[in-house]
Formats: C-alpha cells, sequence, structure tokens
C-alpha cells in the first residue's frame, strides 16, 4: 500500500447512529473512505460483494443475518484470479464481552475485532491499513 492509496471501508451495523457515528469518525482520518453502509447482514454480504471494500466494520449481532454468518459468507465467497491479491478483511464490532466470542470469530475468519462500547480499548485498529491489521488468532 503506497501513501496516497485511501483503504476503502463498509460499515455493517443495524443502528443508524452509530453508522452515521463511524462513517463521520471514519472520513475524518485521511486515507480512509466509507463506500458503503449496510443496516443488516445480508445487505453487508451483497454490498461487500458489490464495492469490495478493504475492510468491512462487522457488528455481530444485526437483523435478517447475524454479522458472524455474514463474516462468514464474505470471506467464503472470496474471488479468484486478479482481485484475490485484494482479499476483503472483516473487523467484528461488538459491545459483548469479546473473549466470550473469540472462539467464534477467529473459527468464522475476521482479521480483528473491536469493542464498540466508550468505557473498553479496542484490541485492533480500525484504521490499520487492511494488509497489516492485527489478527484476532493465528493465520490459517
Amino acid at each position: 500500500m503506497t501513501a496516497t492509496e485511501e483503504v476503502t471501508v463498509l460499515i455493517a451495523d443495524d443502528q443508524a447512529v452509530v453508522r452515521a457515528g463511524l462513517a463521520m469518525l471514519l472520513a475524518s482520518q485521511p486515507g480512509l473512505h466509507v463506500v458503503g453502509q449496510a443496516g443488516d447482514g445480508l445487505e453487508a454480504v451483497r454490498l461487500a460483494r458489490e464495492l469490495r471494500p478493504d475492510v468491512v466494520l462487522m457488528d455481530i449481532r444485526m437483523p435478517v443475518l447475524d454479522g458472524l454468518e455474514a463474516t462468514r459468507r464474505i470471506l467464503g465467497g472470496q474471488a479468484t484470479g486478479p482481485a484475490a491479491e485484494r482479499p476483503v478483511r472483516v473487523v467484528v464490532l461488538t459491545t459483548y464481552d469479546l473473549a466470550n466470542t473469540s472462539t467464534t470469530r477467529c473459527a468464522r475468519g475476521p482479521a480483528g475485532s473491536c469493542s464498540s462500547t466508550p468505557h473498553r480499548r479496542s484490541c485492533c485498529s480500525a484504521s490499520a491499513p487492511p494488509r497489516t491489521a492485527a489478527p484476532c488468532c493465528r493465520p490459517r
């Protein structure tokens, strides 16, 4: 990634105010560009396939299709050929205890996770370039 490349981000959260807040926060960071927003997991899968963002910020609990299943579908449907050189990375957002869901997250393949509760520090940086984002578990 060069200094002039933007990291494209898709935000998936069922709460419109959370999506709006994250979009404003990310827009204030140089090198980050929000390309889409999804209000449920099925919409997140559709937009991830359509827009091919570098990073998907995925809420775990959403209607229609939960964030864990949406993550599985996004990562399971990765492109082959030239598009495979730029895989989509998923960062899970949650207000729940990260330790209780770490096994499930790692089994499903997200690149990392961030707590969305104000009193916790996240375990990764959503602004990290997707190729250098800290994994939540050992690489496969």
